[in-house]
């Protein structure tokens, strides 16, 4: 859910700078690319902090090294973050980041099915994580403008 805030929040944020004129965020879409770089960037520091194990347990388990996929999951999230924001890819990771978002997609349902927590927080059920989820994707592919 705290990614689902900051992602709104920014996104506030970043409109509300573009229309007291900060240039760089005039136009909805690049505050929507800044808000969905922080959220990004959010997500991806959990893959080393105190959460990371809480993650790992997420992989589901027909996936070999779960470890290392986190590890490469957070990296990707960074390079998506980086992406957003570098002009000239910005439409490249806006599609890349819905492709992971779909990729994403199992390990949140086992997190859900499984009763898993973040952080000691219980996750949210299928159907709202599924919900956030294609709200994601709906954002990057926006990004991808």
């Amino acid at each position: 859910m705290l990614p689902l805030i900051v992602l709104v929040a920014a996104f506030v944020l970043f409109l509300f700078m573009g229309l007291v004129g900060v240039a760089w965020f005039h136009p909805w879409t690049h505050a929507l690319r800044a808000a969905l770089a922080c959220m990004m960037l959010l997500t991806a520091s959990a893959h080393w902090g105190k959460r990371r194990r809480d993650l790992v347990a997420m992989v589901p388990s027909r996936i070999p090294a779960p470890g290392a996929m986190v590890t490469i999951t957070g990296l990707l999230e960074i390079a998506g973050a980086i992406g957003l924001i570098y002009e000239p890819t910005h439409r490249a990771a806006g599609f890349a980041l819905a492709i992971f978002f779909v990729a994403m997609f199992p390990a949140n349902v086992r997190a859900a099915t499984q009763r898993l927590t973040i952080g000691g927080r219980a996750v949210l059920g299928v159907v709202p994580r599924g919900a956030i989820q294609v709200l994601f994707i709906a954002v990057a592919l926006l990004c991808a403008m």
